[in-house]
């Protein structure tokens, strides 16, 4: 594999379905997609040209090839490192109402234990630009890069919303994009794969287990395995995202979806709107999150 035989990067956003998107090309024949998202352009640029040329094996050989790395979209060297290297590439981006994908952001950290229970100390904007919740839903800024470099035309703005309300037409889209003919979306496409209330071991108990998953990794998906996985599995109980909080999320976040309906030719104003307020309404009478995702697996 060379440099000049990949022809499309997935550059983002974390939180948005992206993977997804993957699935459903890794599912046509005629397309070459490595599992793992590499991260070259961003976090492992020092392993070098060979590691990452590896990466993709002898099957992409007469299709078209590309990667996954949400890394790029954030990371201020990967644009000018992408363009170093594959200058012909086409960028695919899929983002998210920024409210919504910090909000996604900070439940999976809660559920793994890693943050705590006072929501407002990772999302609210009045106590500084948080770089792992906020900065990074400022999509405007990080995809200006990409435009100055690569040029608009070969960028393709999708957004979350299309993987829900309508895939074939997403997907459509990309095809276009990539020079692919039509394709039916792959079965996997037309289910919700990822509910954030199944119930799951909680974190603590997981870290004081953690000795025990060599030993149990054997029986996973065994009808014992689930047995006990069930003994103690529960479903979590996540911090919700008030109004108050989610107005000054609105109000930090809106200079840049502004920005970014200009650069995307969207409209976005259902991303501060009462529309954009009204899928908070999705959550339950505790007020903690039940809302269903596309394609994220595990991450989200």
């Amino acid at each position: 594999m060379q440099f000049d035989n990949i022809d499309f990067v997935i550059i983002g956003a974390a939180k948005s379905a992206t993977t997804w998107l993957q699935t459903q090309l890794q599912s046509d024949p005629a397309v070459y997609m490595p599992d793992p998202e590499l991260h070259y352009f961003s976090r492992e640029y020092d392993r070098g040209e060979e590691w990452y040329l590896s990466q993709f094996s002898d099957e992409g050989a007469g299709r078209i090839v590309g990667e996954k790395s949400n890394s790029y979209l954030y990371m201020p060297e990967a644009p000018a490192r992408l363009h170093r290297h594959l200058p012909h590439v086409k960028l695919i981006v899929q983002l998210r109402n920024p409210v919504e994908r910090a909000y996604s952001n900070y439940c999976m950290l809660f559920r793994r234990g890693e943050v705590g229970v006072d929501i407002g100390n990772y999302l609210d904007p009045s106590l500084g630009e948080n770089l792992r919740f906020l900065v990074g839903g400022n999509f405007a800024s990080h995809l200006q890069s990409y435009v100055d470099i690569f040029g608009r035309e070969a960028l393709l703005i999708l957004l979350f919303e299309g993987v829900l309300d309508d895939p074939e037409t997403q997907m459509s889209r990309v095809r276009t994009h990539l020079g692919l003919p039509p394709r039916r979306l792959a079965p996997s496409g037309q289910n919700k794969v990822k509910d954030r209330t199944v119930p799951v071991v909680p974190a603590g108990l997981r870290k004081r287990l953690a000795w025990m998953k060599p030993i149990a990794r054997p029986l996973r998906g065994t009808a014992a395995f689930q047995a006990v996985r069930n003994l103690v599995a529960r479903e979590t109980r996540y911090p919700p995202l008030t109004d108050d909080l989610r107005n000054r999320l609105n109000d930090y976040y809106r200079p840049s979806i502004e920005l970014l309906e200009n650069m995307s030719g969207h409209s976005l104003s259902h991303w501060y709107g009462p529309v954009g307020r009204a899928q908070q309404e999705m959550a339950d009478a505790d007020g903690f999150a039940r809302i269903n995702y596309l394609g994220e697996g595990a991450a989200i």
